[in-house]
């Protein structure tokens, strides 16, 4: 609120809320939803739900118009989506999906083409990320930024996606959220093997 008090504004004067949707953390994501619902309920605003890999999209655009957007989802495994910008703005080729990092797959259309792949988790799968970017890719390190946020609530407003608060739902590609106890050791001792 601090902000809106930085502008001289209050939520009325907002057009709409805006939340990251996900994919991402269960507990964050939640959160996300009851904090835009809450807010949009109060004011009378619609909320308008941002997926959270196009907000890699968009923080790279400068670099290349196509996207493959991945982030660390934990338990080894990454979040990955693909687009592609144009006229129109983003296009999703990939929809989001859970995968394991050296399991990556660009999309048939960009194949000789370059692409840049956005990702918090360079660091940690450098070598799983090899195969995919001798397709001609760069890494970039990349994460949701508030000003991809605004930038991308914009134009979606512009384009009529608004929903009712109540529509503010979360976007979940995983199901199962934790491992068990063997299951973290399993993965511990492939890890050091």
């Amino acid at each position: 609120m601090g902000l809106l008090e930085d502008a001289q504004l209050s939520l009325k004067d907002l057009d709409a809320i805006a939340f990251g949707r996900g994919p991402g953390a269960f507990t964050g994501l939640r959160t996300a939803c009851a904090v835009a619902q809450g807010l949009a309920l109060g004011a009378a605003l619609p909320v308008l739900p941002i997926d959270t890999l196009l907000l890699l999209a968009q923080a790279v655009r400068l670099h290349s118009p196509r996207a493959l957007c991945v982030l660390d989802a934990r338990m080894g495994q990454v979040y990955v989506a693909a687009y592609e910008h144009g006229p129109d703005g983003w296009r999703c080729l990939q929809a989001p999906s859970l995968s394991q990092p050296e399991a990556l797959v660009l999309p048939t259309e960009w194949q000789g083409q370059g692409f840049v792949l956005a990702s918090n988790a360079q660091a940690l799968y450098s070598n799983a990320f090899s195969q995919c970017l001798a397709q001609g890719g760069e890494a970039i390190e990349a994460w949701p930024q508030a000003l991809a946020m605004l930038d991308l609530a914009a134009l979606a407003y512009i384009r009529g996606e608004a929903l009712s608060p109540g529509e503010a739902l979360p976007l979940y590609v995983r199901d199962k959220v934790a491992l068990t106890s063997a299951e973290r050791l399993a993965a511990n001792v492939s890890r050091s093997a």
